[in-house]
């Protein structure tokens, strides 16, 4: 007797949910809390082996610039879904061509018959991803009274993470933002002046000392690729999340009292700041605190001083990504939006064979 799933498999029909930006915010995926919680759930889920997660590959276009297109791969096994993200990344977009400087796109499959069922834009869930990464962090490793953040940077990544750290620390007070213009800084505090009327906003007029200095978290989301934030300018019980590449000096590492990964066997490969300082014997393994997992999962202690200076480093997990994105998939799926739109109606030979060219 040949069951209903066997009937669908034979019949040669597969559709793929079709899923725009605009759906997303539609369904109300632009969700601080929730997308905070989500990425929390996936660290707790890497550390419950209830992840499978493969090597990324990264092709750098050019060394200078850093232009490189990633692809991250991941599958959560209790969800039954793997992912892929494919992500571009060209630092020099927003300067040279007044363009975003992240795209991506990602392909979720499920796991009963292996079929796609979601192709969607990926740059809204990346962006609150890597937001949402750092204020995990922050759970665990600032100081618990924080009401001052500085940014060095003002794009989408920086608004994001304003977003995620005041809802993390509702007490947030002053946010004091500098960038290469003062026109990206402006625009940055009109924009989240809206949000937060309680928070007092402070644009440094391209002086990243100034936003760095007497913040109890620091910020870089920069594009470009350069040593910035200096160590002097760190304050004692800092936290600093360092997001993109190059952008920060390595005097900023060594002043840390602890050094903190999203996942250092996979950062040390990269061309961060302690990658690199790895790659030339300036770090040893030993000298990385540990792992977010380590902090959610209770292995390892958070901020243990209000005087320590620490140093959270995030390159980015896929198997936070398709978390993230599966649960967006969900709440787009029960609003009933998104297009299905189907990719092969019929068996590969169920077709009109006058219409195959053997010649």
């Amino acid at each position: 007797m040949i069951n209903n799933n066997t009937l669908k498999q034979n019949s040669g029909k597969l559709s793929i949910k079709v899923i725009t930006q605009n759906d997303l915010i539609d369904a109300e995926c632009f969700n601080i809390p929730e997308a905070f919680s989500v990425v929390e759930d996936a660290f707790v889920k890497k550390a419950n082996d209830d992840v499978i997660f493969p090597d990324k590959v990264s092709v750098i276009f050019d060394e200078a610039s850093q232009n490189r297109i990633n692809c991250l791969p991941a599958a959560i096994k209790s969800e039954l879904v793997y992912g892929m993200k494919w992500v571009s990344v060209f630092p020099g977009n927003p300067n040279l061509y007044g363009l975003q400087n992240l795209s991506a796109v990602i392909l979720l499959s499920e796991l009963q018959h292996g079929f796609p069922k979601a192709f969607m834009e990926g740059t809204l869930c990346s962006n609150l991803r890597t937001a949402a990464t750092s204020a995990v962090a922050a759970k665990y490793l600032a100081k618990k009274d924080t009401e001052v953040i500085g940014f060095i940077g003002a794009g989408e990544q920086a608004k994001c993470h304003l977003m995620m750290m005041a809802y993390l620390f509702p007490k947030l007070k002053l946010c004091k933002v500098a960038s290469r213009t003062n026109k990206s800084e402006i625009l940055f505090i009109e924009k989240l002046s809206k949000l937060y009327p309680q928070i007092e906003f402070l644009a440094c007029n391209n002086d990243f000392e100034k936003s760095a200095r007497d913040s109890d978290i620091i910020v870089t989301a920069i594009s470009g690729q350069e040593r910035i934030l200096q160590g002097d300018w760190i304050t004692k019980g800092a936290l600093y999340c360092h997001v993109g590449g190059l952008e920060d000096d390595y005097s900023v590492v060594k002043k840390a009292s602890k050094i903190v990964c999203d996942d250092w066997n996979v950062v040390k490969h990269r061309t961060q700041t302690i990658s690199r300082m790895y790659k030339e014997n300036l770090l040893k393994d030993e000298d990385i605190y540990c792992n977010l997992t380590d902090l959610v999962s209770k292995k390892k202690n958070g901020r243990e001083s209000e005087h320590e200076f620490i140093y959270f480093n995030t390159v980015g997990m896929s198997y936070v990504d398709v978390n993230l994105a599966n649960y967006m998939f969900k709440k787009v799926s029960n609003k009933n939006l998104g297009t299905d739109i189907e990719i092969q109606s019929r068996a590969m030979f169920d077709v009109d064979y006058n219409k195959i060219i053997l010649k």
